[in-house]
């Protein structure tokens, strides 16, 4: 599978996502951050993942702004849609959705914290992580992959993190875009930081291309 892992910046009307899908007929995937996108655009990234054939994992904001997970299978259809677990309490399932046969794992954003409550029952080969915007310390960027590559080797399962190029958790004013693969022994495939170039992963080489 070839993965499409994008760290656009935040945008109305969906140019970074329509370039990319259609620049690059070959990939299966495309990976945005959590709320890329918002309630209104739902049909046309469903047309999207259909024209091109490719599936599109990233997340939304409802019309009360209310972040979503939101997985679209290649045929258009939508496979996860769910609200996103609050800062309080127990992580909202469902975690996982089946696209094109393949069990696949989805943690929104912070869920990652989260993540082996919702995934130690399942068999997943991959799990996504849309993540809003950048990290605000050099700290919270260690905490935060460091999780990733924990579950990635309690699943035994491939992991992949992105978030936007632009904006600061609650404003605080800084901001590190991220984006990262940990493989099925939670050894590293790529981590960029403040690097918001775009990437294809192929998940069967293992092998990042970097996109201009």
């Amino acid at each position: 599978m070839k993965v499409l892992i994008g760290q656009p910046k935040q945008e109305t009307q969906l140019e970074q996502l329509r370039y990319e899908i259609a620049a690059h007929a070959d990939i299966d995937l495309l990976l945005y951050p959590e709320g890329y996108c918002r309630h209104t655009d739902l049909e046309t990234l469903c047309q999207l993942a259909k024209q091109y054939a490719t599936i599109i994992v990233t997340g939304y904001r409802d019309a009360d702004r209310l972040d979503r997970a939101l997985v679209i299978n290649e045929q258009g259809d939508v496979r996860l849609d769910r609200a996103k677990t609050p800062e309080a309490g127990p992580l909202y399932t469902p975690s996982t959705a089946v696209i094109d046969g393949q069990s696949v794992g989805y943690l929104l954003c912070r869920e990652v914290f989260l993540g082996h409550d919702g995934l130690k029952n399942d068999t997943v080969d991959i799990i996504f992580n849309p993540i809003g915007v950048g990290m605000f310390s050099e700290e919270q960027y260690t905490e935060w992959s460091g999780e990733a590559q924990k579950i990635s080797c309690q699943q035994s399962a491939l992991f992949i993190g992105t978030s936007h190029a632009d904006g600061s958790y609650r404003n605080c004013g800084f901001s590190i875009p991220t984006a990262f693969a940990f493989d099925e022994t939670g050894e590293a495939i790529f981590l960029s930081k403040d690097d918001p170039r775009t990437r294809i992963l192929d998940t069967v080489a293992k092998t990042i291309e970097v996109l201009s």
